[in-house]
């Protein structure tokens, strides 16, 4: 009995000083999310980049401070990722700071292609070559980017270039 007692409690206090193990991140993160020093010019070149290469502009407006954001951009950096947006998008990433709290930056982007309100970050816009919004409906979904798994966020750009 008197063994039974010390392993129990070698057990026990084996479990105490064990540390869990860290969460691992189910998508690549960003160091940072790219921004362009003049985002009008830039959506201005990618639109016309698109006209003669027949892709589409992807417009990833989002921000540094956001984890979702350096999250997407995180996954545009990938392999299967870069290989995609290498034959179907233009690719323009857009800071629009915290626009929730009033401190947004480059909304009038957002605005120019229907986009009146941005209630977060990330937002995803893909446009065809003559600046038509091509997804409206889902273009500021993407606040969950994080939590999106990569087969659902490669299948969403395959359609929405097709």
């Amino acid at each position: 009995m008197k063994h039974i007692t010390v392993a129990l409690a070698a057990l026990l206090l084996g479990a105490c000083a064990s540390t869990p193990e860290a969460p691992v991140a189910h998508h690549p993160e960003a160091r940072s999310f790219a921004v362009s020093d003049d985002a009008a010019a830039e959506v201005d070149a990618a639109l016309e980049r698109a006209m003669s290469s027949s892709k589409h502009v992807m417009l990833v407006m989002g921000a540094n401070w956001c984890h979702d954001s350096r999250a997407l951009a995180g996954w545009l950096e990938t392999p299967r990722f870069e290989r995609l947006v290498e034959a179907e998008y233009e690719l323009v990433f857009v800071n629009i700071g915290m626009p929730q709290t009033g401190d947004g930056h480059n909304l009038d982007i957002a605005a120019r292609f229907g986009l009146e309100e941005l209630p977060g970050t990330p937002n995803l816009l893909v446009l065809t070559p003559f600046g038509t919004l091509v997804n409206g409906d889902t273009a500021t979904t993407w606040r969950n980017a994080a939590s999106r798994s990569e087969d659902e966020i490669y299948e969403e750009l395959v359609r929405l270039a097709s």
